[in-house]
Parts: C-alpha cells; structure tokens; sequence
C-alpha cells in the first residue's frame, strides 16, 4: 500500500504552498480591506488583490484544479485532493484565487458533463476564465429541500420558451453583480415518475422576472467575501428552450451528478480548515499563561490537541480513499464514502475549531483570529448537499442490507 502522491502532486502541492506563502496569507487582510471598501461589496471579484493573485495562479499553472479533462487542469479527485485541502487553509481567499470556489465548480462541471456546445460556448467559456461567476439556485423556502423531489418551483414550457416560477433561497454567490448565471431546478412535469418531474434550466440573472430578494445571514456573518447567500423570486421569467440543460426529467440525476463532486471538494477544503485550526490553537496554547504555566503545559489542552490530530488524520485517509474510488469506480460506486466524509469531516472540523476558540479565551468568539467565522462557514456543512441526516441515513441502509437474509 503506497500513500505517497505522485510527481505531478507534488510539484503542484510545492507551487501552491508557494503561492500561499508569498501571496494568498500576506493577503487575507488586505483582500478584506479592499472588499470593504469597494461601492458594491458583494462583488469580491473585482478586488485588485483577487485580480493579481489569479493572475499568478495562471502563471504557475495553478488554474481550474478542480475539473478533469481537457477543459480543466486534468487532475484526478485523488491528485486534486491534497491541493484542495492547501486552499482550505484560506477558505475566503485561496479557491476563488484558483477558480476554485463553490459554486462555480459545480455549475462548471454541470456545463462540462451535460452542456450543450453552444451552452459550454456561452456560459462554461467564461466560467473557466474567471470573467463571470454563478450561482445554483435549488434550495427553497416552502419546502424541505433535503428531498430534492420535493423542489415545487415550476417551469413550463410555453412554445420556444420556458417560464420559471417560483422562490428559491440560500443561492451561494448569488449577491455578487458578477454572478450572470443562475442555475435552477424546477419542476417541469408533476405528473411524471418522482424522479423525473425535476429539470434544469440556465436563467440569466438579467431575465425580467428574476428578483434577487434580500442577502441572507450565516449566524450573523453575511458572507460577502464569498458573493453571499441569496434568496430569488422567479415570477415568470422566460427563457429559450436552448437554455435547458439535458432533457426534461433530468434535473434530479444532473443534481445528483453536480453534488457527488461538491461533497468531496468540501471535505478537502474542510480538512485545511481543521489544520489551520489546529496551527492557530497550538501557537495561542504556547504563548499564553494561565496559573503559572502555559497552556499547552495543562493537561486539557494537551488533549484537545491529540484529540484533533488523531481524529483530523483518520478523516483525511478516508477522503483520500473516497478521491481514489470515485477515481477507479465511479462516484456511484464510492457513494457510501462520500456519506461517511460529509458526515465525519464537517463534524471533526467544527470540532476542532471548537477547540481553537476555546483555546482562544474571549479573542475566538471575535474576528481577530478568524475562528468564528471557520465555525459559522462549516456548520452550514451539515446541511449544504445535504444534511447530516440524509447521509447517515444511507449508510444505515447500506450497512443494514449487507444482513438482510
């Protein structure tokens, strides 16, 4: 059993750390500051640091990591891995950096699986070169969007045209004036097998009838340094027929397709956060004197720090393992692995950044260390592609049928 990377990993994982060393740290507070003090400051993409640090990801060969193929850098999920978990370490600033950055990947990758050529031509071009965002509009208020076939915003074809009806909510990067494309999934035909009513639709962020409502809140934190979460009203906005992507009744199997990736790519960043978490709360542990010794000399804390290296080292062998079965058996065949990570992963890290804050004392709930705002961004992990619940519910199915006479 080999657990090295390979050649190509390597070089890659010594430009980045590169990259991160000379460019993306001594940049976090600047990128903050500029974004502040832009006239719109959802639009975090046009922030002059963001401008010279993709083009140095360009330079160094760094650029659209995520996507297999000729369209991407051409990395498997095992080989992208370690590089995803690096760009964890800057979460708000690293994976926009490489074009990286949920959720862009995901509609990239909808484009580059099921996009017309004349629909990649159109929206995934621009995508790749980092001249437009998007956003993926699923979610919504009335239901319980868990069970994607429950999704009750409506299209209907009404001859060349589709009308979309309906509100959605939690549209990642949708607040950013950038984000000229919304991805949606509506119903299409009620009457149809459960999981073929759901389509997907390309809706322009101009089209009349499209509303971007209010930016919603993540335990305070708006999250403009990710292009926010929006809600939208579709009130009849009408787009071409060319504009769906697949065919009708295909909307639940493109979802599907689209979060098997995204799952594993938030795992991967998930553990840079925890090594970050980890980092910070071993250099506040010795520096920091309470009753006469350090903290990293109390005993509590020394085990708060064995507790996250154990449990942050199991986690990341298994997204490894997950990397390399969706890399040799396909995501279908690696679906009970990437349950187990979404599952493990976003709950060891909150865990260990739990720590951190705690090690922390009264600066861990504040903004100066950047903790809570890893907390606030990982708790929504539970629930984005799916909660905690779903995921554990399939591996009890899996697990329970391997005894079934």
């Amino acid at each position: 059993m080999d657990f090295a990377y390979d050649r190509r990993t390597e070089e890659l994982q010594r430009r980045l750390l590169e990259l991160m060393d000379e460019h993306v740290y001594p940049n976090e507070a600047t990128f903050r500051s500029q974004l502040d003090a832009l006239e719109n400051r959802w639009a975090w993409s046009r922030t002059p640091v963001m401008r010279e640090l993709r083009q140095q990801a360009k330079t160094r060969g760094l650029w659209n990591l995520f996507l297999p193929g000729e369209e991407g850098a051409g990395l498997t999920n095992l080989q992208y891995a370690p590089l995803a978990e690096i760009t964890g370490r800057s979460g708000h600033l690293a994976p926009a950096a490489l074009n990286c950055a949920a959720p862009d990947t995901g509609n990239m990758e909808v484009l580059a699986m099921f996009g017309t050529p004349a629909q990649r031509e159109e929206w995934l071009q621009p995508l790749l070169a980092g001249e437009i965002r998007s956003a993926f509009a699923m979610t919504e208020p009335d239901v319980a969007s868990s069970d994607a076939t429950n999704i009750s915003t409506r299209i209907v074809r009404d001859g060349d045209s589709y009308v979309v009806t309906g509100r959605k909510w939690w549209a990642t990067g949708a607040m950013n004036p950038d984000a000229a494309l919304l991805v949606v999934m509506g119903r299409t035909d009620p009457e149809a097998p459960r999981h073929r009513q759901q389509s997907m639709l390309l809706v322009p962020r101009d089209t009349p009838g499209v509303t971007v409502k209010r930016a919603l809140h993540v335990f305070g934190y708006d999250d403009h340094e990710h292009g926010g979460h929006a809600e939208i009203e579709f009130a009849g906005a009408r787009v071409p027929v060319a504009n769906l992507v697949g065919g009708e009744g295909d909307g639940f199997a493109i979802a599907q397709a689209r979060l098997g990736p995204g799952r594993i790519h938030h795992c991967m960043r998930a553990i840079g956060v925890a090594e970050r978490a980890v980092e910070l709360m071993v250099v506040r542990a010795s520096s920091r004197t309470a009753f006469g010794r350090t903290l990293a000399q109390q005993g509590v804390v020394r085990e708060w720090v064995a507790e996250a290296r154990v449990r942050l080292e199991q986690l990341r062998l298994l997204v490894l393992k997950t990397a390399w079965l969706m890399d040799t058996v396909g995501n279908k065949g690696a679906r009970i692995e990437i349950s187990a990570i979404k599952v493990g992963v976003p709950n060891m890290a909150l865990r260990v950044v739990d720590r951190a804050i705690q090690a922390h004392g009264a600066g861990g709930i504040g903004p100066d260390f950047g903790l809570s705002s890893m907390y606030a961004h990982l708790r929504t992990l539970r629930l984005a592609d799916g909660p905690d619940e779903v995921h554990r519910m399939q591996l009890a199915k899996r697990e329970l049928r391997t005894y079934e006479s």
